[in-house]
């Protein structure tokens, strides 16, 4: 990280903890991606749509930032077998703790989850192990 943008990042949050509250408001459900994602198919009819929807907007957000704003260049330091490897990993990660970032990190501390909190410090430690990891071993 070579710059520190506090507001940006405040906004961001605050945003994403809204819609979080909106969505446990209005639908009754959480937002962890992970699970929105992975019962699309399985869904019935009816809670398809939301889960669309919801797909969607995720998809349809930076093409309208960039209506406003150019998005960050993007630079990946590694080759496409690593990048395969650390999605099929994230993937098993995300079905192992039942959940991902969003739902245990983001909605599952904010009810007071005792299984979001050891959810959410194995993906912190792991991530920090990794990278110390990478960087220094």
């Amino acid at each position: 990280m070579t710059t520190f943008t506090p507001l940006p990042s405040l906004i961001g949050g605050l945003l994403i903890g809204f819609s979080t509250l909106l969505m446990i408001l209005w639908l009754g459900k959480i937002a962890g991606v992970s699970g929105i994602v992975g019962q699309l198919w399985s869904a019935a009819a009816g809670d398809r749509a939301w889960r669309l929807a919801f797909i969607s907007g995720l998809m349809l957000a930076p093409l309208l930032y960039v209506c406003w704003a150019p998005l960050p260049a993007v630079q990946i330091a590694t080759s496409t077998p690593m990048l395969v490897v650390a999605g099929l990993l994230v993937g098993f990660g995300t079905r192992l703790g039942s959940g991902c970032t969003s739902g245990h990190g983001v909605c599952g501390l904010s009810r007071l989850s005792l299984r979001s909190l050891v959810a959410t410090l194995t993906f912190m430690a792991t991530a920090i192990l990794v990278v110390w990891l990478l960087r220094h071993a």
